[in-house]
């Protein structure tokens, strides 16, 4: 779906060790839900991490239903991956219940049982707490809404399936942290986590579901939604093929928070930032406090004290 640039957790310090994903393969064992002629759902498809899911999903022998809000550059990016009929086009505003639901109806009637859902469809530019309210709404209905419609009108047929299955939910850092800047961004992102979470609790906890619940949260990834117009990969970002990889590793291991560092940022910054923004509600500290100046010595003392 269109996109614009999404926030990036700022004011980073740069460390030096870069994650390198586990190899394919490898001996690993695949998840049940990833198995060949099984089916994968992904919304925010066109492009970025969601055609990257699409690729690896049918190189794994899984058929695919890609669904996005431009029809006119999905069909494009289905027609590319030359994956005939495996592969379906339903171009979905996921804003839209109804619309989640046909596209449930229409996987469904193609494929049958529904293994996989990824509910990627995103957007940014959002703003303040004080401005801009038609971006605001626009954000929570296709960051926030558009997951909840996935959850609703996938989430029941997957159980009642009775197959091992997956719903992806992609997140953020910034619905983690919440830097300053894009607070509209921040508080849809939150919702996803919370959203995941709750979704997560109550499969665990319903007789003979066989679904799991996943958090994906990029780092910084070069997408169409990321990238700004610019045709050449910043050093600091993985592409969106690193981190299907590093979400099919995680997914392998049962890991529901899958919070995928970058070039730049490793799991161990990722973790401390984490805390600490964890410990401003349990310290009482102001919010925010990583970007507050009488705090800024502090934080990064405490990365420095993590990361040794």
């Amino acid at each position: 779906m269109a996109r614009s640039r999404q926030p990036r957790d700022h004011d980073r310090p740069r460390r030096g060790r870069v994650y390198r994903p586990p190899a394919r393969g490898g001996g690993r064992m695949t998840h049940p839900a990833l198995q060949p002629g099984h089916t994968a759902v992904i919304t925010g498809a066109a492009d970025g991490i969601g055609l990257a899911a699409a690729r690896r999903y049918l190189a794994l022998g899984l058929n695919v239903v890609l669904a996005d809000i431009d029809a006119e550059k999905l069909l494009a990016a289905v027609a590319g991956l030359n994956a005939g009929d495996r592969a379906m086009a339903v171009p979905t505003d996921v804003s839209n219940p109804r619309a989640v639901e046909a596209l449930r109806d229409a996987t469904i009637a193609q494929y049958g049982v529904v293994h996989v859902l990824m509910n990627n469809a995103g957007i940014g530019g959002g703003g303040s707490a004080i401005e801009r309210p038609d971006r605001w709404r626009a954000l929570i209905e296709v960051n926030l809404f558009g997951g909840i419609n996935g959850v609703q009108a996938f989430g029941q047929a997957m159980i009642d399936g009775g197959q091992p299955g997956l719903i992806i939910n992609t997140g953020s850092k910034q619905g983690i942290t919440t830097p300053p800047g894009d607070t509209a961004y921040n508080v849809t992102k939150a919702g996803v986590k919370v959203l995941t979470e709750g979704l997560q609790h109550t499969l665990r906890n319903t007789p003979g579901c066989q679904v799991s619940a996943h958090l994906l949260v990029p780092g910084y990834t070069f997408t169409g939604m990321t990238g700004g117009g610019r045709a050449e990969k910043p050093a600091a970002a993985w592409t969106a093929d690193q981190v299907i990889d590093y979400l099919i590793a995680n997914l392998e291991a049962g890991v529901f928070y899958v919070i995928c560092p970058d070039n730049d940022v490793d799991e161990a910054l990722d973790a401390a930032r984490i805390r600490w923004a964890a410990e401003d509600v349990a310290a009482r500290r102001p919010p925010l406090s990583r970007w507050h100046p009488d705090y800024k010595a502090a934080f990064e003392a405490y990365v420095r004290e993590q990361g040794s």
